[in-house]
């Protein structure tokens, strides 16, 4: 019944494309230049197998991206229907399309043994790549750290806005290309990049992420009620936030930890944040829908100390020098205790050292990310890399696509 009335509404959403013939939902709402009309146009033609194969080939994780990509300023923000208020749902009939496909992709290319190459993580760069390299004939074998396929997708983003299911299925079609996949295998402590080489794989492919939460520098982050927000998202029900909870940080992720927390049965959730509403990193829809599910915010405020009670706060305030740069300064005689249960720290990730610490050659710079070209070779030959390992936390930093050559 359901499904009946969801291709009703995908089908009749598709009817009201206009298929501009410049088509800037396409030219300047895609980081991937996804052929949108094309899409709908196939769609309508009752050739749903032709668009759901010609996205797969663009963009291997176009399902995913259909559900986290923030299409409000993107594909669906820059339709020309917009301007109306009420533009085409881009991304539903993109999703309905590429879930379809998902069960019929096929890899009919000649695996080549001799052009072996090792993929390290499988999240959304390490999938993507695999994917494009085993459809050209390369031999992939995909390296997991942890038990399961999906890296931050699976680890990082909540059920709510991206069922893992759909990764399981991304499992299937990976094992259906004819890849092989090691889960629970940490490249950098036993097996290095070195024994990668001497056993035979001609390049490796580094797509690792950030998983390392950047240190929030005050009094306290040591205590028992004190957890870092990305350890809290990859298993939310191992964590007991009690009642009352205090985020410190104001992007997606901090938003993420929020609704879920709202989810897990805490009451009070408030997200505390140094800078203004206008100054938080998270997309305005993500802000919207935490507001909606019941967080709070608390703005010009910053930690100074966390207690078995809560945090210290203190008021802050903005200086805008000159040049125009923004500072923020903290307010003596300001500090406060906000009453918590647990406190969450969002503040921003950053990489792991378990490769680059085992393995001479490869540059990183002062953030830890790894250096690479504009090819994404990095600085060791052989070795690429390409996704958050590179550019950090990647919609918040770089929409653009890369392309890795091999």
């Amino acid at each position: 019944m359901r499904e009946g009335f969801m291709a009703k509404h995908i089908i009749e959403e598709a009817k009201r494309c206009l298929q501009c013939t410049a088509p800037l939902c396409r030219d300047r709402g895609c980081p991937v230049a996804t052929e949108i009309p094309t899409m709908i146009k196939r769609f309508l033609e009752d050739r749903i197998r032709d668009a759901g194969e010609m996205l797969f080939a663009n963009n291997p994780l176009s399902v995913v991206c259909a559900l986290i990509c923030p299409v409000e300023r993107l594909c669906e923000g820059n339709c020309v229907l917009a301007k109306t208020g009420n533009p085409i749902q881009i991304s539903s009939i993109e999703h309905y399309i590429s879930f379809y496909y998902l069960d019929k992709v096929k890899n009919n290319c000649r695996k080549n043994t001799d052009k072996k190459i090792a993929i390290i993580g499988s999240g959304p760069a390490g999938i993507t790549v695999a994917i494009m390299l085993a459809f050209d004939g390369f031999d992939i074998t995909i390296f997991e750290s942890e038990d399961k396929v999906g890296g931050i997708m699976r680890f990082g983003i909540p059920d709510y806005r991206l069922p893992k299911y759909l990764l399981d299925k991304y499992r299937d079609v990976l094992l259906r290309m004819g890849m092989k996949i090691r889960p629970n295998t940490l490249i950098g402590s036993v097996i290095t990049l070195d024994d990668l080489f001497r056993d035979g794989y001609k390049a490796v492919f580094i797509g690792t992420g950030v998983w390392n939460p950047s240190p929030l520098r005050v009094k306290g982050v040591s205590l028992g009620h004190v957890h870092y927000a990305i350890n809290y998202l990859k298993n939310p029900d191992a964590f007991d936030f009690g009642k009352k909870v205090a985020i410190i940080g104001a992007g997606n992720v901090a938003m993420d930890v929020a609704r879920t927390a709202l989810r897990k049965l805490s009451e009070d959730v408030c997200i505390i944040y140094r800078h203004g509403p206008d100054a938080m990193t998270a997309e305005p829809h993500e802000i919207e829908y935490a507001k909606v599910d019941g967080a709070r915010f608390e703005f010009f405020r910053t930690p100074v100390q966390i207690v078995e009670d809560g945090v210290v706060l203190a008021s802050t305030t903005e200086k805008v020098d000159e040049a125009g740069n923004i500072t923020i300064e903290k307010i003596d005689g300001t500090e406060e205790l906000f009453p918590a249960d647990s406190i969450i720290i969002a503040v921003s990730q950053k990489p792991r050292s378990n490769i680059v610490s085992t393995t001479g050659g490869i540059k990183t710079n002062k953030f830890g990310l790894v250096v690479t070209d504009n090819d994404g070779r990095t600085t060791r030959e052989g070795v690429f890399a390409s996704g958050d390992v590179v550019s950090g936390e990647a919609f918040k930093k770089n929409t653009g696509s890369r392309t890795i050559h091999f």
